[in-house]
């Protein structure tokens, strides 16, 4: 008589408590309230009743914050309300993608080493390391400039730049996970490795790699200002927190609030991020529950 060889149940999940956990944590709560008005403005930017971001006017230059111009206006006559809210799509924007990049690339290579091991894993880590020798951002400024300057590319250059550290988690994390016992009982019943990995190793690793990319966003908006600042992100006229910095530099004494309010909002946006992370990571932490 033949029976059927069935596969080993995976560990039961509890995302309700997770969940709720993450309603209770303080960090996650104050993390969201300030991402969430901030990304709804810049999705609305092109709904809003505000200014053209590039329109100028000769007669309102570097005005400060008045009933009419809410931010001020900068050395040519701009809108820095309107530009604020549409450079957040860029900083923002930047952020995900590049960590979408990085996730895209690493996961996958972190994957594999961690999974088969041997000269594969040593490879892999190899140029890992390697990779993770450079600070982040001298190897974002990089590749930006041997791209070139646009926000597009700076996006690939931050997405690299942040794919040796998913890597090296997601590698990390394999490596628990494979020892399992649900693990071994699948490799038993004759799952190949793409079953294995696909079913059993990688939904138990993304909750830490879902914290990571949560604080990868904030290092990730960082650079993307740092770049914009040096000319190698978002190009000029379109707006960019960086950009508008990088102005607001020559400024300072005649018109300080130009460089006052990006500044805050970078600092705002990665402090949310931040927030977030520490949040996700106690909320998704099995110790925690």
């Amino acid at each position: 008589m033949s029976s059927a060889v069935q596969s080993p149940a995976l560990p039961k999940k509890q995302p309700s408590r997770a969940w709720r956990s993450l309603r209770r944590n303080p960090s996650a709560i104050i993390g969201a309230l300030i991402i969430l008005p901030i990304a709804l403005l810049a999705i609305l930017a092109p709904l809003l009743p505000i200014a053209d971001p590039n329109a100028t006017s000769w007669t309102a230059i570097r005005l400060a914050p008045n009933a009419q111009y809410w931010m001020g206006t900068d050395e040519i006559g701009r809108d820095i309300f309107s530009r604020m809210i549409w450079g957040a799509r860029a900083s923002l924007l930047a952020g995900t993608i590049s960590v979408a990049i990085a996730l895209v690339t690493g996961v996958p290579l972190g994957l594999l080493a961690g999974y088969f091991g041997g000269w594969v894993d040593m490879v892999i880590s190899r140029i890992t390391e390697a990779l993770l020798a450079m600070p982040f951002l001298i190897m974002a400024i990089a590749l930006a400039a041997f791209l070139g300057p646009s926000l597009t590319n700076a996006m690939i250059a931050i997405g690299l730049s942040a794919m040796p550290i998913i890597i090296r988690l997601t590698r990390g994390q394999v490596l628990a996970v494979k020892a399992e016992d649900y693990v071994e009982g699948a490799r038993a019943v004759g799952l190949n490795h793409f079953e294995i990995m696909s079913r059993y190793i990688l939904p138990n690793i993304v909750p830490p790699i879902i914290v990571q990319a949560a604080l990868t966003i904030a290092t990730a908006i960082i650079a993307e200002a740092s770049l914009s600042f040096l000319g190698l992100g978002q190009q000029a006229p379109a707006p960019s927190w960086g950009s508008m910095l990088n102005t607001a530099k020559n400024f300072l004494s005649q018109a300080p609030t130009y460089a006052l309010f990006p500044g805050l909002a970078i600092f705002l946006v990665v402090v949310g991020f931040n927030l977030l992370g520490d949040g996700l990571r106690d909320a998704l932490d099995p110790r925690e529950h």
